[in-house]
């Protein structure tokens, strides 16, 4: 197989993200409150934050093993984004909540079949020195193009745009997302066909890592409440325009520190990165949960960028470091099916009490799983990381 290089691999990886982002990041903030205008409420939004999420995060294990086994990577990058891309095509006709459920899940099942073997890629387009920089670097372009997505999915609105215009608009993006692949090169990974899918295969500070992984995804739940929750303040046209903006902030503050923070991990270690991504995300549920002006959100969105920021490309990083070359991408997607189940979970409880017991009870669940999670990780003792 031809070795990538470096460097090229993961700039075109992060310029397919990059354009898929901004397609997906058109959409995101507008999703919810299009739910809300074909008549579901708090549940259905969690039903789909959820699900739309997680069964697609199922598939990872399966794809991350089989990647491994067959010893390629891109085409099943290419397939899972080609996937993304079809499913967005159809969202513009969507004409209930229950079809944009169906057509969200499709969409998040081409993440399945992409994540785990594209961040293999990744790790393998770096050495051990540099993993967090890459992984920072296609973390950087992927929500630079989440920044670019929201400020024209506010544009668009604010344009005249209805929904489903700007729904179309999105979709010929992420087909467009689709040609750097021409020239993304295939990792030097030997397939491995006696490989068996185990728990013995994984390093014992991989397993308590997921363990971890899933307590924080448990309390971090759909992008999709903190949209509404900014709602709530807000009435008439502005009831639109500044949660759309407020996700803007939180693009750019992830998208700005996403770089440097992958490269400060590794410098001082994952473990404590991801120790205070968790701690200010329970410091930022709280503030979610009691915040009544225009201030407080603005603090808060910039917070939950800045926690995005620590905790995304770093626990990546760490279970590329935790695991065995020759079933890192197993690895990888046993992480995303792992906590794609937690997320599941999570938003349908999120969903849950926010309908019976308001707001303040989901994102007070939120904060006190993220609590639990830095306990938990901090009693992990000092790690072993793989070459």
């Amino acid at each position: 197989m031809t070795d990538p290089k470096p460097g090229k691999n993961i700039l075109l990886l992060g310029f397919v993200s990059l354009l898929n982002d901004i397609s997906s990041e058109i959409i995101q903030p507008i999703l919810p409150l299009f739910i809300t205008s074909l008549g579901g409420g708090a549940v259905a939004v969690g039903l789909i934050g959820g699900i739309s999420d997680g069964l697609p995060s199922i598939l990872q294990v399966f794809v991350g093993y089989w990647s491994d086994r067959w010893g390629k990577r891109k085409p099943l990058v290419v397939a899972g984004y080609a996937l993304s891309a079809a499913s967005k095509l159809f969202l513009p006709v969507a004409a209930t909540w229950q079809q944009v459920f169906v057509l969200k899940a499709a969409e998040r099942c081409g993440k399945g079949v992409r994540s785990a073997p594209r961040d293999a890629l990744i790790s393998e387009s770096a050495d051990k020195a540099n993993r967090g920089r890459g992984f920072g670097l296609h973390r950087a372009m992927d929500s630079t193009g989440a920044v670019i997505g929201s400020i024209l999915a506010y544009g668009l609105w604010k344009g005249g745009m209805d929904y489903r215009t700007i729904f179309l608009v999105a979709a010929v993006l992420a087909v467009a997302a689709l040609i750097p692949f021409y020239k993304v090169k295939e990792s030097a990974s030997a397939p491995n066909g006696l490989l068996r899918l185990s728990s013995s295969d994984l390093s014992p500070d991989l397993r308590k890592f997921l363990v971890v992984a899933c307590l924080f995804a448990l309390g971090n739940f759909s992008y999709m409440f903190f949209i509404l929750r900014a709602q709530q303040l807000f009435g008439g046209a502005e009831a639109v325009a500044a949660p759309l903006l407020l996700y803007v902030l939180f693009n750019f503050v992830y998208a700005a520190l996403s770089m440097p923070i992958g490269i400060w991990s590794d410098r001082i270690g994952r473990r404590n990165v991801l120790a205070l991504g968790y701690a200010l995300f329970a410091l930022m549920a709280l503030g979610f949960a009691f915040v009544s002006n225009l201030a407080g959100l603005i603090v808060l969105f910039a917070l939950y960028g800045l926690v995005y920021a620590l905790v995304d490309g770093s626990q990546s990083a760490f279970v590329s470091d935790l695991s065995h070359a020759s079933v890192r991408s197993t690895s990888l997607g046993l992480y995303y099916s792992a906590v794609g189940v937690a997320a599941i979970a999570s938003s349908l409880v999120a969903g849950e009490l926010w309908a019976w017991m308001g707001a303040e009870a989901t994102f007070l669940f939120g904060a006190a799983a993220a609590a639990l999670a830095v306990v938990a990780l901090m009693c992990m003792k000092k790690v072993e990381v793989s070459a």
